[in-house]
């Protein structure tokens, strides 16, 4: 089987090149890594890859870059691999995909296992992430090897390239594109199974270079999962826990905020947000104009 990753990325040129670097130890190589940015400033390349390394350039933002790299890829790959320009596979990680896909037809999504998500704190380096991978190694998780999801969480999920025919990543869901991953992957249940395979891992370092301003975020968080729900493609049972959720925790550490969050910013486009849909209103794109 023919397998490519796509690795959109912005403003993390430094990483990029450590991530390919770190890619060439993989026990099975990728055939293709395809690298996709706003313009070439975004991507360094390091001096020696064991893979074939493309670029693609469009639109800013994550729904447009994953477009930009997808739709000249299907017809050429079996498998497509997408991971953010922050996660660190295990070793074995493209090897398994691969065998997961070989031994199960019905699969449409695979992703694999974050051992460990900066996404929930300060965020990680790259020794915290080789450190998790390690400690991992070879220890049994509890509960079952294969898990079905809603979705698939957007840092690392495969693709069968055959069943994703005409569907794309919704580019109203501007920048970062909040939840756009679970919308396109849901969207994939209709065609093959979504799972997580637990013995599949890797570490997700959740920098914060390149993220979008709280405010801007936090009308995100809200007003992309109404739309979402009245676009049919996430149901509300799990679209609403998550949006309430979160305006539950913004609300709570507005007042003692993470020195890495912007908590009050986010609480300030929650309010936006909320104001927005009752009256009527449900935009996603207005962030670009906070």
């Amino acid at each position: 089987m023919k397998l490519a990753v796509i690795i959109p990325t912005l403003g993390r040129s430094e990483q990029v090149a450590r991530l390919l670097g770190y890619l060439g130890g993989q026990t099975r190589l990728p055939d293709e890594v395809i690298l996709s940015a706003p313009d070439a400033t975004h991507i360094e390349l390091p001096d020696h890859c064991p893979f074939s390394v493309s670029s693609v350039f469009g639109p800013k933002g994550l729904a447009a870059q994953r477009n930009t790299a997808l739709v000249p890829s299907l017809g050429r790959f079996d498998i497509i691999t997408f991971f953010d320009d922050d996660f660190v596979p295990s070793a074995r990680y493209l090897e398994q995909i691969e065998q997961a896909f070989a031994g199960n037809d019905g699969w449409a999504v695979v992703m694999g296992r974050v051992v460990k998500d900066g996404a929930t704190n300060a965020g990680l380096t790259w020794d915290d992430a080789e450190a998790a991978l390690r400690n991992s190694e070879g220890r049994e998780t509890t509960g079952p090897s294969v898990v079905d999801h809603v979705g698939a969480y957007g840092c690392n999920m495969s693709f069968r390239a055959s069943l994703i025919g005409d569907l794309r990543f919704d580019e109203r869901l501007v920048l970062y594109g909040w939840q756009e991953d679970i919308d396109f992957t849901s969207q994939m249940r209709s065609r093959g199974r979504v799972v997580c395979v637990t013995s599949i891992t890797g570490v997700h370092l959740g920098i914060k270079t390149g993220r979008v301003s709280g405010k801007r975020f936090g009308y995100s968080q809200v007003a992309n999962a109404i739309y979402l729900i009245r676009k049919g493609t996430v149901p509300a049972s799990f679209a609403l826990p998550l949006m309430f959720r979160n305006i539950t925790a913004n609300l709570a550490k507005s007042l003692w905020p993470e020195p890495y969050v912007d908590r009050r910013g986010r609480l300030v486009g929650n309010a936006l947000a909320i104001l927005h849909i009752a009256m009527g209103r449900i935009e996603p794109e207005y962030i670009l104009k906070i």
